[in-house]
């Protein structure tokens, strides 16, 4: 592990483990991943202000979709007077990076939860969590065969079904969507959770599973 993550990798593993001990005699050997998932809808809620500023962004751009169409039909015989037009209309519902903030602030947190599962050692002492499990595996193994370890192709469906969810809410939102490749990543990019799943911990993968049931609710709040 980078010697650049010792700290924030130390930090996580004792509030993890802190959190882990608490539940610890309600939940057994659950108690690290409930210490995950509340974790996650932590760092969710601390990231709500950059949703509301990407949903009202998004609101701005489709409210903006029929005046690109009249401008796009306007000057479709003088690309550089369109592009013009387009840019100085798109400035007025805001950036477009912002739509892509919440995802982009959670890389940290993802990046030292993948870290922390994947150390026998942190902070000098062994990996206390690694000996947490859900049903059975241990939060710290990365894909085996889903024969030996049903979990995993438990987490498989689940992260399945909330990439479905996402996919068929960009589906009703189609007449607002671009045509052609742009429109059909939006649709397709949800389902990468399941194959980022396959390459990470366990403890990861419910990471991924939490953030992603998250994000479909509060885009179904923010956005309707």
């Amino acid at each position: 592990m980078p010697s650049f993550l010792d700290v924030p990798v130390s930090g996580a593993y004792h509030l993890v483990h802190w959190i882990a001990q608490t539940f610890e005699p309600l939940t057994g050997p659950y108690s690290a991943a409930l210490a995950i998932v509340l974790c996650t809808v932590a760092v969710r809620l601390a990231l709500l202000p950059l949703s509301v500023r990407a949903a009202r962004g998004a609101k701005s751009r489709t409210a903006l979709l029929p005046q690109l169409k009249e401008l796009s039909d306007k000057h479709k015989n003088n690309p550089e007077r369109l592009n013009r037009e387009v840019a100085a209309l798109q400035a007025e519902s805001g950036s477009l990076f912002a739509g892509c903030l919440p995802l982009l602030a959670q890389l940290p947190f993802f990046w030292v939860l993948y870290s922390l599962f994947s150390t026998a050692v942190v902070a000098g002492q062994p990996n206390q969590l690694l000996t947490g499990t859900l049903f059975g595996a241990p939060l710290g193994l990365h894909w085996p065969l889903l024969t030996s370890t049903p979990v995993y192709l438990g987490l498989a469906v689940l992260l399945a079904v909330v990439a479905y969810c996402s996919a068929h809410w960009q589906s009703r939102k189609a007449e607002n969507q671009p045509d052609g490749l742009v429109g059909q990543l939006t649709r397709v990019l949800p389902y990468g959770t399941l194959v980022t799943a396959a390459f990470i911990p366990l403890a990861a993968g419910l990471y991924l599973l939490t953030t992603t049931t998250w994000a479909v609710a509060e885009r179904a709040i923010l956005q309707r």
